[in-house]
């Protein structure tokens, strides 16, 4: 058991429990008392907000005076961005930034055969034989097709994307690859 009690319980809880139960077997001991005999009540949620914020307050001074927050680094210097915030999903455009994430898989999927198909031919130089550029060429027109299949929900026609000509493919890739 650490500090705070066992994970998954609130800090304290077990505690309390513990020192009412204590106290309604004193009340049990003396027998039934003067009405303001009984045992204690848990003060209210205010005392507390208020007992919490003066420890909070408390800890935070105690930090100061032993240097805790200094030579902190960004000390002295203004926050980042602090009064520019107006878009509402600036945290996660600036989590992408950060993290330098490639969100391309989270793009619907004609807009990714659209990203995929501006690449062609160009994509195509790569690949060894005809034959591996006819398999390339097919799959994408296989991957147009099926997305067309999908169920498209909206007052407007769904987004589309055109299929390669095979052929034309296949004698791009032919000049590419005898220019080299």
């Amino acid at each position: 058991m650490s500090r705070w009690g066992r994970p998954g319980e609130r800090p304290g809880a077990p505690q309390a429990e513990e020192e009412l139960r204590e106290q309604l077997a004193e009340h049990e001991e003396r027998g039934r008392g003067a009405p303001g005999d009984g045992p204690r009540r848990r003060p209210s949620a205010a005392t507390t907000a208020r007992a919490v914020h003066s420890w909070v307050d408390q800890t935070i001074e105690q930090a100061q005076r032993q240097g805790a927050f200094d030579n902190l680094p960004g000390a002295g210097k203004p926050l980042r961005d602090v009064d520019t915030r107006a878009e509402p999903d600036w945290w996660v455009k600036d989590l992408v930034r950060r993290e330098q994430l490639d969100l391309s898989g989270a793009m619907p999927g004609v807009m990714q055969l659209r990203r995929e198909k501006a690449t062609y031919p160009q994509a195509l130089l790569a690949l060894p034989d005809e034959a591996a550029v006819r398999a390339r060429v097919e799959d994408f027109n296989e991957r147009v097709l099926a997305d067309r299949r999908r169920p498209h929900v909206g007052p407007t026609s769904p987004p589309v994307v055109g299929r390669l000509d095979v052929e034309e493919m296949v004698q791009l890739w032919r000049r590419a690859r005898a220019g080299e």
